[in-house]
């Protein structure tokens, strides 16, 4: 499959997201398998690398830095600013802080730079819109950003339709990047024609299902055994009420994949792939094996009717939950899809 564009930048069809290698998903890596795993993505072609400050509380952004920093002008670079960690002070607790303030996007951003030991970065995405900020004043400092040299282009996550086209009028957006994949839909509903409007490449996150997709969950037992610390345990599509009705999904998704001749992770990528060559989906990984089987996708060609068929069966009416928890949603802009 040939390459595709985020604005400025040629890059591969499917790219990697790097939260996983410090933060969310169970047990992280070691420090040498997550470098292993960098390295083999690299040499395998893979020309897009997404992190945020956020990840790991700048763990992510440390390692890339520390890893790919020699390979600097091998790939693409991508970020994102507002969502950071707060420490606390004895009265406040240690957490995740949404802040889009200007002032927060500068700090930010001089931090990225340091870990990521680069002078400037490609894309830098606001990770979530402070609604406590208008959105004309977050971009606006990271169109300061741009002038000052330190990031070349910039990007929105988990925003709707109405608040990109606010953010474009005041610089111009690159890419915007949100949930995507067979079972979750929510581009769909405004926000991938606001982009194909804009001329804005779209960047899908999750188009694994958080692991669904993949069957790396293939039973109830699996699910229970999730780390505490693990994000799917506070997701209503990981919980004993929806998961239940999601699991025979999974048993008819995967003769689906079996049927064509590729993996359940590859068929969801291609899925998603095949939905516009505007769009570039970043999967996560911990595994050099998991890696090989996703990047393999982007050289499948599979029949119409196996994408039209894989649609019909995990999709928004079909799916039983909603992606987030109430405080998720509350904090995305996202069209919603009612579970």
């Amino acid at each position: 499959m040939q390459a595709r564009r985020i604005g400025p930048f040629t890059v591969s069809p499917i790219g990697l997201g790097c939260m996983n290698l410090c933060h969310a998903y169970g047990t992280p890596p070691t420090e040498q398998d997550a470098e292993r795993l960098l390295l083999a993505a690299l040499d395998m072609g893979v020309t897009h690398f997404d992190t945020a400050a956020l990840y790991g509380f700048g763990a992510s952004e440390s390692l890339v830095g520390r890893v790919l920093g020699p390979h600097r002008q091998r790939f693409t670079l991508a970020s994102k600013c507002g969502m950071t960690h707060e420490a606390g002070d004895g009265t406040v607790a240690p957490g995740r802080v949404i802040d889009g303030s200007p002032e927060s996007i500068r700090a930010t951003c001089e931090g990225s730079l340091r870990r990521l030991k680069t002078d400037v970065i490609d894309l830098y995405y606001l990770h979530r819109w402070d609604k406590r900020v208008p959105i004309e004043d977050s971009v606006g400092a990271l169109a300061d950003l741009v002038r000052a040299g330190k990031v070349r282009t910039i990007g929105l996550s988990e925003v709707s339709a109405a608040t990109l086209r606010r953010a474009h009028a005041v610089h111009p957006i690159t890419a915007l990047q949100t949930e995507y994949s067979l079972w979750t839909r929510n581009p769909e509903l405004a926000v991938l024609q606001a982009c194909r409007d804009l001329g804005v490449a779209f960047v899908a996150f999750s188009p694994l299902g958080r692991g669904y997709l993949a069957d790396a969950l293939p039973s109830w037992d699996d699910v229970q055994a999730l780390p505490d610390k693990d994000i799917r345990r506070a997701m209503p599509r990981f919980g004993a009420e929806h998961f239940a009705g999601n699991l025979p999904l999974l048993a008819q998704y995967r003769a689906l994949a079996a049927e064509a001749g590729c993996t359940p992770a590859q068929l969801a990528l291609a899925w998603v792939l095949a939905q516009g060559d505007d769009i570039v989906p970043i999967p996560g990984t911990r595994s050099v094996a998991h890696l090989k089987d996703d990047l393999a996708a982007w050289d499948l060609q599979l029949p119409a009717d196996v994408l039209q068929r894989a649609g019909e069966l995990i999709n928004t009416a079909t799916v039983s939950g909603h992606r987030y928890a109430k405080q998720g949603r509350r904090e995305v802009d996202t069209e919603d899809v009612a579970a």
